[in-house]
This record gives C-alpha cells, structure tokens and sequence, in this order.
C-alpha cells in the first residue's frame, strides 16, 4: 500500500521526495488524532483521508509548480495549506500563510507546523483582517469555504494586485461562476480534480470589477 500511496501521490502533486511522502503519512495520523477532540473534517470522509483531503489539497502544486508565495483561507484542518506547506519543503524559499480565525483549529495548525518544522505560519485573524499581515501573496487557495462570488470578494485586495486564486468547487461551480460575473471580471482555467469526478479546480487571473451595462 504504502508503494501505491507515494504514486498516487507523485501523480497528483509532481514529484515528491520519500521523505516528505513519509513526512505526509505521519501527518495524516496526527490529523486523526486531533480530529478526536476537534473537529477538523467530515465524518463521512475520515475513511479515506488519503485521497479525499491529502491528494485533493496536493493536486494544487502541480497546477503551480513555481510559486513560491501562497496563502490559504479558512485553513481549517490544513486542507489545502498544510499538505502545501510539506510540499512547499522542495521549493526553496518557498511559504504558505494559513488565515484561520477559529482558535482550536489555529492551534493545530500551529502544532502541526511547528512538530515538522514546516514553511509556514497561521495567521489567527478573519480573513478581512489579514490583508495587512500577508502581503503579495502569488497564488490565493480555499477549499470548501464559501461560495465563489464570496469568495472572490474576500480575496479581491490580493487578486487584483496580481496574485491567481486556485478554490476546489464541486459538480454546481458553473452557477457560481455565473453569479460571480455580475460583480467582477476574471481570466478562469478549469483543472478537472484528480480525485473527484465531478470536481475541479478554478484558476482565476486577472481580477477586475465587472464592466456595469
């Protein structure tokens, strides 16, 4: 099993070192153990926390395989940021900002980063408070957040001063998309999920408030 979990892995992120596959298993573990005392997933999904939430949030350094400045909203349980933040340990120079506001969930965010030494910090704020405390940022995330014109405008002081948002949405994103078009302009790539069939990933540049009719 463990040879398959490094493909599936390798498949979904790019290559990875041994290390940090081994470092990501510890990980997950840990992330069971936590999520006894807080909750931090869906029970529905502890089964599978592998692919459901490991290879889900890896599949993003693929897509953005030079960027090295990222930020995460409502990190939560560390879906998409942490399994970043193990990646991130390949590219130098590289760091991820976790913005989560709850104070449980900012602690284990913080326990994890600190008992890996990861390249990366939480930033225990709302994300409207954040702005000042993560400064250009290239590459925005959120995975099962908020609503895309939601989240648009709660990462729009970052993605109209040049930073691209990559958010997880389900088999509904098109009516999202078309609801965010009424407020605000925006380049978008769709990336099919590796791990969901009827998911994808949202590449959104270019930000702009929509032309008014």
């Amino acid at each position: 099993m463990s040879a398959d979990a490094w493909a599936s892995l390798q498949k979904a992120a790019g290559p990875v070192s041994r290390e940090t596959f081994e470092r990501l298993q510890a990980f997950e573990q840990l992330f069971l153990k936590w999520n006894r005392s807080i909750n931090l997933a869906a029970p529905s999904t502890l089964d599978d926390v592998w692919r459901r939430h490991i290879l889900d949030s890896a599949q993003l350094a693929r897509i953005a395989p030079t960027a090295t400045r990222w930020v995460d909203l409502g990190s939560g349980g560390g879906f998409p940021g942490l399994v970043l933040a193990f990646l991130l340990v390949e590219r130098p120079g590289a760091s991820i900002a976790l913005v989560e506001s709850n104070r449980k969930k900012a602690s284990f965010l913080q326990s994890v980063i600190g008992q890996f030494d990861l390249p990366a910090r939480v930033v225990a704020r709302r994300i409207d408070d954040s702005y000042a405390l993560v400064s250009t940022p290239e590459i925005v995330t959120a995975r099962a957040l908020a609503a895309l014109p939601v989240l648009l405008d709660l990462s729009a002081p970052w993605l109209t001063s040049g930073a691209s948002a990559l958010f997880h949405k389900g088999r509904d994103y098109r009516a999202e998309v078309e609801e965010s078009t009424h407020r605000w302009g925006f380049d978008l790539v769709e990336h099919s999920s590796m791990t969901d069939a009827e998911g994808v990933i949202l590449d959104i540049t270019d930000l702009r408030p929509a032309k008014q009719q």
